[in-house]
């Protein structure tokens, strides 16, 4: 049965195997016993329940607490034909009849309902009468009061799987549990004798990042603008937050949307839709926005404010990069997020108990954005994953190679400022007095005379800015929010004035994530929006971006070429095979890009060149050559322009024909050297390169014959 499930995974789904961790849980479903599923947000859980669904008779009920996940997994099942249905608060009464009929008739291999349903007996009654193969519960540790989303109605489900006429296998799973948590749900759900299934919790694709004194609003700004065209959640943890981030992104021209629970459930509906088509790029949005979003290809989640506890952010920051593609979480801390959260814990009407544990949870938060080891370890450590590596090569910490920057001078001097000021101003009236600004407000009130004006008149004033954010977030500085902010000293800093104490500080850069700079992929992706428009359906139901990019880099000339792609199933490749495989022959052909067989290695990017004009390709060149006069390697230009390195030689040795200034050692391989002379020496009168090509080792390249013809001048 393990083949033909094998064999419904390529068909339906278009995987060549299984994922870590999903046949362990098919298996256990064969055979008629329990399982427990922990696996990452986006590590596959689903399959889990859907394959075992194809081959099993009867129908598999998916208890889930996310309507836009019902539909979401609808819609994507019912695209590559596997009958399924939902039934929520979405539906008219009319609508659920008709639906639980179907059902009763055996037209459904999977049917979705929220926990809250089972609380209805007339409901209950009518899902005895059907043949129930299995029950999968997901979001499983709702059902604990110590997970981080508690639901009483998750209580019931015992209850209701108690009252089949025969019991089915029941497997849970969730992406984040504690051993506390763990152990509720084998226990409140009644699992018997589970197959643990615990993949473990890390998302190797994802970068963690923790960023401290910032100037919150213009690091998200910045990203933003250098991260155009990638979709990214920002996470706010007021509406207040929500709606000024939304504001401030709108006017840079962002394709961005707002979510919050203050709007209306239309304009909530409306916004999400737009944000699952791609139709915007950017959702800003309280914790009200995310859960049972499917949406695949998000490259960046950032948090404005800290989150109350690591479980919440954990899930959070792992919508992105559910595809599997290098994505990013970033969280901007500031000590008034821990006044905040601890504001929601008091304001909320929960037992004491359940408040200690709250505050024991925001302190391991807190402690997250501070700890000076690795990141991923950290989270993972929290779940209970024993972790032996120190450094995971991809968190903040752990890629952090730069020195420790002094920067008490700059400190004093704006504490100092700060003092002489009397505690009266904020932070851009502190600044301008540093800079030594003409502005009115500084001769109004004399600030022209103290003296610290124009002490920092040479320093940047974004460099300022940061400095000061960080004296804020650390302590050395406090900001008031009377009627204005403004600075005010605390203790530390009179032991910075004092020299009782050094402060130090990394500064913080934006770095720009990867984007895919590839015409093809950007046709494949409006080509994706088209169809996406009229069948109804969000782009990443389509196809994820994975595939569009594997599409882009093996140019399948043909619908079997496309059956090799990862994520192509038949069904797929019959609904959209012909329209993708015309893109690429199209674009091939006005590319000039000749069968992918003749070179298995020839990245787009060089196949591109061959179509192009001698103007485009010298202003090619020039690209390569101002990077190498920047003193990069050949290997740093290769990464950086996406082109092999004899490309990158190539492009070089064009421009020192130009006459441009080029070492020629620096395209001769030093091991090779008095070889290539030697053999251009017993050729004699050097007419054709290729005779001596193919009397040396592979490795040596025609542009390197080139420079040693000139360096020795053999050439001209």
């Amino acid at each position: 049965m393990l083949e033909q499930c094998n064999i419904l995974l390529k068909k339906y789904f278009g995987f060549d195997e299984f994922r870590k961790g999903q046949e362990a849980a098919v298996n256990s479903v064969l055979n008629k016993k329990d399982a427990f599923v922990i696996m990452p947000t986006g590590g596959g859980k689903s399959l889990c329940y859907q394959i075992p669904a194809l081959v099993q008779e009867g129908i598999t009920l998916v208890i889930s607490p996310l309507i836009a996940l019902m539909k979401d997994q609808v819609d994507s099942l019912n695209s590559v034909g596997i009958p399924s249905t939902f039934i929520n608060s979405t539906l008219s009464s009319n609508e659920i009849d008709e639906r639980l009929y179907q059902a009763y008739l055996g037209e459904y291999r999977l049917l979705y309902v929220s926990p809250e349903r089972l609380e209805s007996h007339g409901f209950c009654s009518r899902l005895l009468g059907m043949h129930v193969s299995m029950i999968a519960v997901d979001e499983a540790h709702c059902v604990s009061q110590w997970g981080h989303d508690f639901r009483l109605s998750y209580r019931q489900i015992p209850d209701f799987i108690n009252k089949l006429p025969q019991r089915p296998v029941v497997m849970a799973l969730t992406a984040t549990a504690t051993e506390q948590v763990k152990e509720d749900i084998i226990n409140l759900l009644g699992l018997n004798n589970p197959e643990l299934v615990i993949t473990g919790f890390d998302r190797k694709n994802l970068k963690f990042a923790v960023v401290n004194g910032v100037e919150k609003k213009d690091y998200i700004k910045k990203y933003v603008n250098e991260n155009k065209g990638s979709a990214g959640i920002i996470y706010a943890a007021t509406r207040k937050e929500t709606e000024s981030i939304y504001k401030l992104l709108a006017h840079e021209g962002v394709r961005v949307g707002m979510y919050h629970a203050g709007l209306r459930d239309e304009e909530r509906s409306r916004i999400q839709e737009a944000f699952i088509y791609d139709d915007i790029d950017i959702m800003v949005a309280t914790n009200a926005f995310g859960m049972g979003i499917d949406k695949s290809n998000v490259r960046y989640v950032i948090h404005h404010n800290m989150p109350k506890n690591m479980e919440a952010y954990y899930q959070e920051a792992g919508r992105a990069g559910r595809d599997g593609e290098d994505s990013e979480c970033i969280l901007l801390f500031s000590p008034g997020d821990v006044q905040t959260q601890k504001y929601f814990i008091d304001e909320a009407d929960i037992p004491q108990e359940r408040k200690a544990l709250e505050y024991q949870k925001l302190q391991r938060m807190v402690d997250y954005c501070h700890v000076s080891t690795c990141l991923r370890k950290f989270i993972l450590e929290y779940f209970g994953e024993r972790v032996e590596e120190e450094n995971c090569g991809n968190c903040s910490v752990c890629c952090d190679d730069r020195e420790l920057q002094d920067i008490t001078i700059e400190a004093q001097k704006i504490i100092s400022c700060v003092y002489r000021a009397k505690e009266r101003f904020g932070k851009t009236i502190i600044i301008d007095v540093l800079k030594g600004s003409k502005n009115k407000k500084i001769f109004e009130n004399k600030l022209d005379q103290i003296s610290t004006y124009g002490i920092m008149a040479s320093s940047d004033r974004d460099f300022i800015n940061l400095i000061t954010n960080k004296l804020c977030a650390d302590g050395y500085l406090r900001v008031t929010e009377e009627h204005y902010p403004v600075l005010k000293l605390t203790q530390k800093s009179i032991d910075v004035l004092k020299n009782n104490e050094k402060i130090y500080m990394k500064v913080e850069k934006v770095k720009s994530h990867v984007n895919v700079d590839n015409e093809l992929f950007n046709l494949l992706k409006n080509l994706r929006k088209d169809i996406s428009t009229k069948v109804g359906l969000p782009p990443y139901i389509i196809l994820h971006d994975s595939t569009l990019k594997e599409i882009a880099s093996k140019l399948p000339e043909s619908t079997e070429a496309l059956k090799k792609i990862k994520g192509f199933g038949e069904k797929k490749v019959d609904l959209y095979g012909e329209k993708v495989v015309d893109l690429v022959l199209n674009y091939m052909a006005e590319k000039g890009i000749t069968s992918k067989s003749d070179s298995e290695t020839t990245s787009i990017n060089e196949k591109k060149s061959r179509g192009q004009t001698k103007e485009e390709k010298i202003k090619s060149y020039m690209v390569t050559y101002n990077l190498y006069t920047q003193g990069l390697s050949l290997k740093e230009i290769a990464e950086e322009r996406g082109l092999s390195i004899a490309t990158v030689e190539g492009h070089i040795f064009q421009c020192f024909e130009e006459g441009l200034k080029i070492n020629l050692d620096d395209l001769i391989p030093k091991e090779f050297e008095d070889l290539i002379l030697n053999v251009i020496k017993e050729f004699g009168k050097v007419e054709k390169l290729k005779p001596i090509k193919e009397a040396l080792p592979e490795e040596v390249g025609y542009t390197s014959i080139k420079a040693v013809l000139y360096k020795y001048k053999y050439a001209g």
